[in-house]
C-alpha cells in the first residue's frame, strides 16, 4: 500500500526548499566587499568642513541646531568639494557613533578626511546605525 503525502506536508515541503535556496543565493554574493567613500555632511547630504565632524575637539557635533554626519557610499569618490551635494543613493550615520565609525574601518573617534575611501567595507552600504536616509531626498 502507498501513502500519499498530504497536499499541507507537499505545500510546506515546497515553501521550505524554495526559502533555503533563495538564502543559499543570497549568501553566495561575490559583492560582499566593496569601496565606500566617507564626507563630512549635514544631515541632507551637503558637504561641510571636515572638522564638524571631528569629536576629539570639544565640540558638541554641529553648529548651533545644525546636526553633521558621516555620509558613505559605495559611488561617492574623493573630489567633491565643501558646499556640494552628494550624489544620492547614500546613506549617513551620527559622527561621534563609535561603533559605526569601526563597523566600517575607520577611527573610533577623531577627524576623517573628507573624500576618504575604504577597501573592503562589509555588504552594500554597509551596517551604518541611527537613521539612514538617503541624499536625494
Amino acid at each position: 500500500m502507498k501513502r500519499r503525502m498530504a497536499s499541507r506536508s507537499v505545500s510546506l515541503t515546497s515553501t521550505f526548499l524554495l526559502l533555503a535556496a533563495g538564502g543559499v543565493a543570497a549568501c553566495d554574493n561575490d559583492d560582499d566587499y566593496q569601496d565606500e567613500g566617507f564626507y563630512c555632511a549635514d544631515e541632507n547630504g551637503v558637504i561641510v568642513d571636515e572638522d564638524n565632524c571631528d569629536d576629539d575637539d570639544g565640540r558638541s557635533g554641529g553648529v548651533g541646531l545644525i546636526p553633521f554626519f558621516i555620509w558613505h557610499s559605495s559611488s561617492y569618490r574623493p573630489g567633491y568639494g565643501i558646499g556640494q551635494k552628494l550624489p544620492p543613493g547614500g546613506n549617513r550615520f551620527a559622527y561621534n557613533d563609535r561603533a559605526a565609525r569601526q563597523r566600517f574601518g575607520l577611527p573610533a573617534t577623531g577627524r576623517i578626511a573628507n573624500g576618504t575611501i575604504k577597501s573592503s567595507v562589509v555588504g552594500k552600504g554597509g551596517g551604518s546605525t541611527g537613521k539612514s536616509s538617503k541624499s536625494g531626498s
